[in-house]
């Protein structure tokens, strides 16, 4: 298949890396289907671009390369809404904001993406009863200044 991409111009994108989410992501409800593109070989970075707007990419990342304790626990309901019935069907994501500086870089901990691999169904989750917020730096582990509670 192939999109399009204000960022990253033409893709050709196999149909195992088209993502679904039924209900779209926070903030872009209508926005449903996405492709996930790396950035690079063994990056741990990617785009998630949709498949219909050109305009609309996030930049996410592998959550474990960066903040090797994180970790939440997915409800049976919302694995059960994805079809995830063990834990290596799971893929899992978080959304980057990305500031002028780059190594002020922070990744989305307090809503990750999970992706069910087999299927290609996926869900922003919004955690509760966490101390992970929406901007956690990227390249120092830490909080950054401008920590917030909230989703993305």
């Amino acid at each position: 298949m192939i999109i399009y991409s204000t960022q990253l111009g033409e893709v050709e994108v196999s149909e195992d890396k088209i993502i679904n989410f039924a209900h779209g992501l926070p903030g872009f409800p209508d926005e449903k289907t996405f492709a996930f593109v790396p950035y690079q070989v063994d990056s741990p970075f990617a785009y998630l671009q949709s498949v219909v707007e050109p305009k609309l990419a996030f930049l996410v990342v592998n959550p474990f390369a960066f903040f090797k304790d994180y970790e939440f626990q997915l409800h049976d309901e919302l694995a059960q809404e994805l079809d995830i019935v063990t834990s290596d069907l799971s893929q899992v994501i978080n959304i980057v904001s990305v500031p002028d500086k780059t190594e002020e870089m922070t990744a989305n901990l307090l809503a990750p993406v999970v992706i069910n691999v087999q299927n290609g169904k996926a869900m922003q989750v919004i955690l509760e009863k966490t101390n992970y917020t929406t901007r956690h730096r990227i390249f120092s582990g830490e909080l950054s200044q401008q920590s917030e509670k909230g989703g993305e």
